[in-house]
């Protein structure tokens, strides 16, 4: 195996970009990254496994939805410097919108050419779903699209909401109103995505933050902000 991982120069391709294509239909799913950490990864389990530049790790495909994707046969270009995956798609879905592809939208009229599997969807926490909605409205009309709207305004305005949003919410909970908390807190989360998705922060990387803080105490993690 070292030998098949040894074919990439890693040094000058640290991330090597992957085109996904179904085994049987040719259909071309997706395009991703692996670093050597993830190639080995697929190589030893037979199963994709990729490197997030959104969300700086190594995932498997598959850990959220379930929609795996077996290793069929894996392909090196002629430079050693891209791979060609074939394999078996897992639920038939490899795109996190619910889709068979990721590529569903015509450059040229932003037709829509392939539709949402809704039970694919469900599988993901209801903050991916809001975040990645929100990555699609930054292209939508302003004039239609309150998140686009947001964006289009630059950071002063979706700032001013996050600001406003986290005192209202300060406000309910010190009244003690659980509905107003609830809602409050619903906006001020609303608003905060709008922020990471401009500043394009995944939210999986503030996950990994509280993850790594559970092995440390409060007071230590604050004292070493200093």
């Amino acid at each position: 195996m070292q030998k098949i991982i040894d074919k990439v120069d890693w040094e000058k391709v640290p991330l090597l970009p992957v085109i996904v294509q179904d085994k049987d239909s040719k259909a071309v799913l997706m395009m991703a990254f692996m670093d050597k950490e993830a190639l080995t990864l697929t190589l030893q389990t037979k199963q994709a496994h990729y490197f997030s530049r959104t969300k700086q790790r190594i995932w498997k495909k598959g850990e959220s939805s379930g929609n795996f994707q077996n290793i069929e046969d894996i392909f090196i270009d002629c430079d050693n410097d891209t791979l060609l995956i074939t394999i078996e798609q897992v639920g038939g879905i490899a795109c996190h919108t619910g889709r068979k592809s990721c590529f569903f939208t015509k450059l040229d009229s932003d037709e829509i050419v392939s539709k949402v599997d809704e039970s694919a969807t469900q599988k993901y926490s209801v903050i991916d779903k809001l975040y990645h909605t929100l990555k699609e409205k930054k292209t939508a009309d302003p004039k239609t699209s309150y998140t686009a709207s947001l964006l289009a305004k630059g950071e002063n305005s979706y700032l001013k909401k996050v600001v406003e949003e986290a005192g209202e919410f300060c406000f309910a909970v010190k009244d003690n109103n659980k509905d107003e908390i609830i809602y409050e807190c619903a906006d001020l989360v609303y608003h905060t995505l709008v922020a990471l998705v401009d500043k394009g922060v995944d939210p999986d990387r503030v996950k990994q933050e509280l993850t790594k803080r559970f092995n440390q105490s409060g007071i230590e993690e604050k004292n070493s902000r200093t």
